[in-house]
């Protein structure tokens, strides 16, 4: 991509958020969570710019039904990627919160924020993600806890996945709340199978630079990401979240296998995921 071909995308892009932004920052303040179409689309702009295309498959929730999403990490443009989809909201360290511009799209996105560094702060977010929760919204929580590289998966954590225990207190009459693995790969790119070498344009983790690698991003061609939405867990009030947590890990390292990544097998697990497309109050959905 040529400087002067770059540039018209950023500013197309510019022009994008200044035209969504203000509108959708009004909604907030009158709307609260139902107003979620500009983000999608604002996500939709930069994929069609920037040459990204997003499939997908399985089964997700259904429009309105309350998920807490269970998903491996592996780049910034997992979140593009996945906020195109559907309406939703990310968890997401402090940080963030202060970043030029990454901040601002962020607090657009109602992101969560987990301080890290504070104690008691895993019990506070858990608790706002179970009124989110509650409320019938789609939350994203990245179980990694970091990026990865893109060719294995770490393994999930389990200290948020309380979240949807909190959500069963916040409404009494739950029964169950929906855990959603999903896993995102990026498996090819100009066509062609993503190499190891070619990886690191497309991973972002560790301490690498942020400008050398969006250049690399942006000069590297089409990318094609395929998202996979496993088998929904349900989550009860006596379900043990380390189990549930090692349930959705399982489903996710599944479905990378499934598109050529994370070729590690599966740890055994003692727990059954719900089959997709049953009601998660219906007697018949295996409880982890």
């Amino acid at each position: 991509m040529s400087r002067f071909g770059l540039a018209c995308r950023v500013a197309t892009l510019a022009l994008a958020f200044a035209v969504l932004a203000p509108p959708h920052w009004v909604a907030l303040r009158l709307l609260g969570r139902r107003a979620t179409l500009a983000p999608m689309l604002f996500h939709r702009v930069f994929l069609r710019l920037f040459g990204v295309r997003v499939t997908q498959s399985g089964t997700p929730p259904a429009m309105g039904e309350a998920a807490l999403v269970l998903a491996n990490h592996v780049s910034w443009l997992d979140i593009i990627a996945i906020g195109s989809l559907r309406p939703l909201s990310f968890v997401a360290k402090s940080e963030i919160a202060g970043w030029p511009v990454i901040g601002t799209f962020a607090a657009l996105q109602r992101t969560i924020y987990i301080d890290r560094q504070r104690r008691g702060a895993t019990a506070t977010v858990s608790a706002t993600m179970g009124h989110r929760l509650a409320e019938g919204e789609l939350v994203v929580l990245f179980a990694e806890g970091t990026t990865g590289d893109g060719t294995r998966l770490l393994p999930f954590r389990s200290s948020l996945v309380g979240a949807a225990r909190a959500a069963l207190q916040a409404e009494a009459g739950r029964g169950r709340v929906r855990l959603q693995p999903l896993a995102i790969a990026y498996p090819r790119r100009n066509g062609l199978p993503v190499t190891r070498s070619e990886r690191s344009e497309i991973a972002w983790y560790g301490d690498m630079e942020l400008a050398p690698h969006l250049m690399a991003f942006v000069q590297g061609g089409p990318i094609d990401v395929h998202v996979v939405w496993g088998a929904p867990i349900a989550f009860e009030a006596t379900t043990d979240r380390k189990a549930a947590t090692a349930a959705a890990e399982a489903e996710v390292r599944a479905a990378l296998r499934g598109v050529g990544v994370g070729s590690r097998p599966p740890p055994p697990v003692s727990v059954s995921p719900a089959r997709p497309g049953l009601d998660l109050h219906d007697p018949e959905v295996a409880a982890v």
